[in-house]
């Protein structure tokens, strides 16, 4: 058994072509959302949050033989505790990261933390577009919403409780954009434009993320952009193919 840690829709393919090669294995996600797209492919799902000490219990309960991360390249927390667990219970641990992409433009910046964007967002006038998940909201409506030449506009999942914590910090609803992706390049030029966005921020979350027609639209209107880099973390094992992760866990399962 394979305890897969899932959440993203490169993700989902990943386990579908674990289960298609006949391995057995439960995802773990976040969401309720992610987890209906996964057992509608017939996979077993655990949803919640997983502290290292629940992995650690899980993996000794359910005979685990492997963990396969394939969370979120921004997921910090939950891969390392997934390390951890793995390297405790004497098992491998496998990760599958999306490759990383590299921009030319002038007017980029790429920055190291939430923290860091939020400073250098603070440092623009005009309307500062977030497109980095609700997550660390907090960390950028501490920095923005107080300055006067700055409106901060956050597009999110269209969540109840991403509602709920834009309420709480008292981000305006006229300023909230709910909306599911994946956009296209054209979309998102036309939501900049509807917007007056001078500045986006983003992550490096890779192509499937869609972040390349985030910028690519940021581009074409010459707005500032802002990305945040991902976190350096020492996986060990990683691969950016199904087919790396496949032949991986069959010498781990099968030696």
């Amino acid at each position: 058994m394979i305890l897969f840690l899932a959440g993203t829709s490169d993700a989902r393919a990943l386990a579908i072509e674990l289960k298609n090669a006949n391995y057995e294995l439960v995802a773990t996600v976040v969401t309720d959302n992610a987890a209906g797209e996964l057992m509608k492919a017939g996979i077993d799902v655990k949803v919640g949050r997983l502290t290292e000490e629940d992995m650690l219990l899980y993996i000794r309960n359910n005979y685990i033989q492997a963990i396969v991360d394939a969370s979120h390249p921004f997921a910090e927390e939950a891969s390392r505790n997934a390390m951890s667990a793995a390297s405790q219970a004497d098992i491998p641990y496998i990760r599958y990261e999306r490759e990383s992409q590299t921009f030319d433009y002038d007017k980029m910046q790429i920055v190291n933390s939430y923290e860091q964007a939020a400073e250098v967002a603070a440092t623009k006038k005009g309307v500062v577009m977030l497109t980095t998940g609700s997550k660390t909201l907090q960390v950028f409506t501490e920095k923005l919403l107080h300055l006067p030449d700055v409106r901060l506009i956050a597009r999110m999942l269209p969540r109840l409780d991403n509602m709920e914590k834009c309420q709480q910090l008292g981000l305006p609803q006229k300023n909230i954009i709910a909306i599911q992706g994946p956009f296209t390049r054209e979309f998102d030029r036309a939501l900049y434009k509807q917007y007056g966005v001078i500045v986006m921020v983003t992550k490096e979350s890779g192509k499937v993320g869609s972040v390349d027609e985030k910028v690519e639209a940021a581009k074409e209107l010459g707005l500032d952009i802002i990305i945040i880099g991902r976190p350096k973390i020492d996986y060990g094992h990683v691969h950016s193919t199904f087919s790396g992760v496949l032949e991986e866990v069959n010498k781990a399962i099968n030696k």
